[in-house]
């Protein structure tokens, strides 16, 4: 195991009518409140009135944000800096799934920078200085309610990226996992694996006798594995949804990478490139790519870390490394399509027109990848695999 600090910095607040405690956690920060929000489900639950009714009868000047969309855009991103800017604002409010989160992320950064905010995802600038964030969660997937990354998606050139920094990490985040209970089919089933992936970017390392993190791990993925179908059927389960949501919480809060190496994350990258291109929801282009990755990626050096997953998490009772994780790695993929992901390109009508060129925006900035270090030329090789 590799030294390591630890610091979670975000405050949580847990469980039923956590949304009622915001105001206090607000004003130890700020008190001129950018609203940021997505396209209007908040209105349709309720929460939209619950939390403006908060802000006003406590006198809190507020501007708001909205249509932000899923794989959040650079317009919203510039809208947000705007209006922060314009209007004096130093807190951003985020109500609604980690694309929102991950744009007031981006917005927060942007209005101390004097160029554009895209130059975060593009390495040309580091954050330096950022607005405090307080998040209300709505959907279990990202994990950015505790942790300091973001996504963003350029319209104008096709292309997304991540940013990262702890600056960016929010002051606090409500978590009530009645707010979930909205959450569709589709969106649910994308948000468990969504969590299952990032959990799995951080368990695939090379790392050994890092026990206390693998077994943190698999315990996760067991969780999703068994509350991710409850709540696709039972969409009002609270126990379910209250297990996915601090799952999705701890998976990607640094908990199971700490004391580890950084993380494999080729997966992620390949995957950004489908939905920057195909607009296609995170989650479910993550159940695409990762068996994919994971079939290529195997050999007989590695076998013994994908053979450990699949007898600890999937049950296989294999003795041979390499046919336990073949088996583990078809278990995943079983898993996905049964919550109703798709596991081929084929099923969200992508074909093979794009690939070469996902291969080499996948390594714009060099090979990607831990568990085996992947050029443009493999990316699309895993793409073609997934078709």
């Amino acid at each position: 195991m590799k030294n390591f600090n630890f610091d979670t910095a975000t405050r949580i607040l847990f469980g039923k009518g956590k949304t009622d405690e915001i105001i206090p956690e607000i004003i130890r920060s700020g008190s001129r409140v950018l609203l940021a929000y997505g396209g209007g489900s908040i209105k349709k639950t309720g929460l939209y009135n619950q939390v403006v009714n908060l802000l006003n009868n406590d006198r809190i000047y507020f501007v708001e944000l909205n249509g932000i969309q899923p794989n959040p855009r650079m317009k919203s991103v510039r809208e947000g800096v705007r209006l922060c800017r314009e209007n004096k604002l130093d807190f951003i409010l985020a109500v609604g799934g980690g694309s929102v989160l991950d744009c007031a992320k981006a917005i927060a950064a942007g209005v101390f920078y004097d160029g554009d905010a895209w130059d975060f995802m593009i390495k040309k600038a580091s954050v330096e200085e950022a607005l405090p964030i307080g998040t209300i969660l709505t959907l279990a997937a990202t994990g950015s309610e505790m942790n300091g990354n973001a996504v963003i998606s350029n319209e104008e050139t096709s292309e997304k990226r991540a940013m990262s920094s702890a600056l960016l990490r929010p002051v606090f985040s409500v978590l009530d996992p009645e707010l979930t209970f909205s959450v569709n089919r589709w969106h649910t089933a994308a948000g468990v694996t969504d969590i299952m992936s990032h959990i799995f970017e951080l368990y695939f390392t090379p790392d050994t006798g890092t026990l206390v993190q693998d077994a943190l791990s698999e315990s996760l993925l067991r969780i999703c594995i068994e509350c991710g179908p409850v709540a696709v059927e039972e969409p009002e389960n609270y126990v379910a949804r209250a297990n996915l949501l601090w799952a999705g919480t701890l998976a990607l809060n640094g908990l199971l990478g700490a004391g580890k190496s950084a993380g494999d994350w080729a997966t992620h990258a390949i995957e950004h490139e489908l939905s920057a291109i195909y607009d296609l929801t995170h989650g479910a282009g993550l159940a695409i790519v990762f068996p994919a990755w994971m079939e290529y990626v195997l050999n007989p050096e590695n076998s013994w870390r994908f053979a450990k997953l699949a007898r600890n998490v999937w049950g296989i009772e294999v003795t041979d490394d390499m046919a336990a994780a073949r088996q583990g790695i078809d278990a995943a993929r079983e898993f996905f399509s049964s919550i109703g992901m798709p596991v081929s390109l084929k099923e969200v009508n992508i074909d093979d027109s794009q690939l070469t060129e996902m291969g080499k925006k996948a390594c714009v900035f060099g090979p990607v990848g831990l568990m085996k270090e992947l050029t443009a030329e493999d990316v699309t090789a895993i793409l073609r695999k997934a078709l």
